[in-house]
């Protein structure tokens, strides 16, 4: 018993954690420095009641920005852990284009918070087989993985499905983006959806025109609901496409 106790030790003292912002050494895994901490804007209430942009004061239960107002929108609201910023940007680029998979849980951890409590199924957004056998994994998937770990939520990884290759969205503007993934996405199986509160998960919420894709396709296969869930979002004053 006290061997792996001592090899653990020397492992932490020859690789000790390190902040996922900057990497630092810190105390635990998936943990940030002072300042890379300070530097995250976390998200929640007081928020809009339709997409869950958030309001810099409280506007009062029920309250909705103009862009709800003026077009409601399928999904029950775009929930983010953060703001779209530097530290929340590495993060996101490090797990996509460098393979750090161990962020989707340093995401997740962050993101547990904002997972609705009547939740029946997590899904996240799909990549193209193309596009997985390029990367090797799906990061909308790790991070919905990790999700169902911390919170005992069941995972589906493969009912929704993009069945055919999308442009890369970055650098195009909202009506070419929802151009560019519509009717891109599609069900395997309507039955694992039907009369369920789903959760999309995903890594950035920019546009919103992927998730939108997604979320007409879970609700014409009879999703009670959908809810989107990320690690961060691009807000009006942090977009940098």
């Amino acid at each position: 018993m006290r061997l792996p106790t001592v090899l653990r030790h020397a492992v932490d003292f020859a690789l000790p954690a390190r902040c996922a912002g900057c990497g630092m050494p810190v105390a635990e895994d998936h943990r940030f420095c002072e300042t890379c901490w300070s530097s995250l804007r976390f998200l929640g209430p007081p928020w809009c009641e339709g997409c869950n942009v958030p309001f810099a004061f409280d506007r009062g239960e029920g309250a909705r920005c103009a862009a709800c107002l003026r077009d409601p929108p399928r999904h029950a609201g775009v929930r983010a852990a953060v703001a779209y910023g530097p530290v929340a940007r590495g993060l996101a680029l490090r797990l996509k284009y460098g393979g750090r998979i161990a962020f989707a849980e340093t995401m997740a951890l962050r993101m547990r918070r904002l997972l609705p409590l009547a939740t029946d199924l997590l899904v996240p957004v799909p990549l193209h087989r193309w596009r997985i056998w390029s990367r090797g994994f799906n990061q909308a998937a790790l991070i919905g993985d990790a999700l169902a770990k911390l919170s005992g939520t069941p995972h589906d990884r493969t009912v929704l499905i993009r069945r055919r290759q999308t442009a890369v969205l970055r650098g195009l503007g909202g009506r070419e983006r929802a151009q560019a993934v519509a009717g891109a996405f599609a069900i395997a199986a309507p039955s694992r959806i039907a009369g369920k509160a789903v959760v999309l998960v995903d890594d950035v919420y920019t546009s919103g025109a992927t998730a939108e894709a997604c979320t007409r396709a879970l609700m014409r296969a009879g999703a009670r609901s959908v809810t989107i869930l990320c690690w961060a979002r691009v807000l009006s004053e942090t977009r940098d496409d």
